[in-house]
């Protein structure tokens, strides 16, 4: 028996971080099926794990942002622009297919107050002005408030300056990215227990009971971020490669999707997206800025689920909805999902803004919104997975595309 234990620990140990954490979803399944009471306190481990991811993503952004620019070297080749495309027609795109679902398959609400304590934008100009202000945040407060706006703001900022300044201070710059990277790889290795712990302690204390009721509404909610992750996406990154997409996006879906369906939180998925974009090889100073920048503004499935429940309401409310009108929420839902927080439930906060296009009142939008929140088991999760899925995938193949577009042409 001794002697077989150290064999354990490294086959444990050779184990794919991804394998791991399918244990740890099963393993936390089983103690919540069969001693629900002791799965509930695992919900200390899960928070634990959240709450280090969440600490280190937002310094993890600002030094390698920082890093990645100061120590970029003039000539070097960057992919932003067509990254930011993608991105862009990444969420038209899925704001478009909620739009075209909920019409085929409209769901009803039962409007009921909830007490949920929420602040909503009272209109784009709002939302835009939010944005501004995010922007010139300041740094301290930007950093301890994870306002990865302003985090990108003054890392961009800082990093051009920077690259003026000596050798020396560029180096050690790089020298505290590669310890911050580090510690994140570190934190990233605790991934099977914490998911273990989130898993356990939410179905013990939720179960799906409480879903039953919105069931149709859950279903076209993830069934267009099923549709746009395994249909839409392959056919953009076919535009973009011209070969098989399906390789690349199972890749991303099973090693970045899978976290973030746990964590509930594209902000805290960032340092697994820089990980798994450096081991598919992509070029390090465009991932070190376009994976946090994705976490900010690649919200296909925050697009969805504006779009669903708002539409759901608008169905609920017997109000008729013309083809302009449809393609305005399209255009509104990729706006509002732009500016989506990057924390669990981000998007519901923005419903009431697109409810307001169909003279929706702020209180029945506001029923909508706690609606989210009952089914924000499922529904939160499988939008975490796509949004952040998502930034890998088409930052690896804007990445891949032009360098063999630039192999093409040599």
């Amino acid at each position: 028996m001794t002697a077989s234990s150290p064999s354990l620990l490294h086959r444990l140990k050779r184990t794919g971080l991804v394998t791991q954490i399918v244990i740890g979803l099963i393993a936390g399944i089983i103690l919540a099926w069969l001693a629900p009471d002791l799965a509930k306190s695992t919900a200390f481990i899960g928070k634990v794990f959240v709450s280090a991811l969440k600490a280190v993503a937002p310094i993890l952004v600002f030094v390698l942002v920082m890093a990645s620019i100061a120590n970029h070297k003039h000539g070097q080749q960057t992919h932003i622009r067509p990254i930011l495309f993608l991105y862009l027609l990444g969420t038209f795109a899925a704001s478009v297919v909620a739009v075209v679902a909920s019409t085929l398959f409209p769901s009803n609400l039962v409007l009921v107050s909830h007490d949920v304590a929420v602040t909503a934008p009272g209109g784009i100009g709002e939302v835009l002005q939010n944005l501004m202000l995010s922007v010139v945040d300041n740094p301290v407060s930007a950093l301890m408030n994870a306002n990865f706006i302003g985090i990108l703001a003054w890392a961009i900022g800082m990093g051009i300056a920077i690259r003026h300044a000596g050798e020396t201070t560029r180096a050690v710059l790089g020298d505290l990215s590669n310890g911050v990277t580090l510690i994140v790889r570190v934190v990233i290795c605790f991934a099977p227990l914490g998911i273990f712990g989130l898993v356990a302690s939410t179905l013990a204390t939720s179960g799906f009971s409480a879903l039953l009721g919105y069931l149709h509404l859950l279903t076209v909610l993830i069934g267009c971020m099923l549709f746009v992750a395994l249909v839409m996406n392959p056919l953009i990154v076919f535009w973009k490669l011209r070969r098989n997409p399906y390789p690349l996006v199972f890749t991303c879906l099973r090693e970045s999707g899978i976290t973030a369906f746990f964590t509930r939180s594209s902000a805290a998925n960032i340092p697994v997206n820089l990980e798994l974009s450096k081991r598919l090889g992509l070029h390090e100073d465009t991932y070190s800025v376009s994976i946090p920048l994705g976490a900010t503004i690649n919200m296909a499935g925050a697009a969805i689920t504006i779009t669903v429940l708002s539409l759901a309401a608008v169905h609920t409310l017997g109000i008729v909805v013309d083809v302009p009108t449809a393609v305005l929420l399209s255009v509104v839902a990729a706006v509002c999902a732009c500016g989506a927080s990057g924390v669990a439930g981000g998007s519901l906060l923005l419903i009431p803004l697109a409810c307001s296009l169909f003279g929706i009142p702020g209180e029945i939008a506001m029923q909508v919104v706690a609606v989210g929140f009952i089914i924000g088991v499922l529904q939160d999760s499988a939008e975490t997975a796509l949004n952040s899925s998502t930034d890998v995938l088409f930052t690896a193949a804007a990445c891949l595309g032009e360098e063999e577009k630039r192999e093409r042409m040599a």
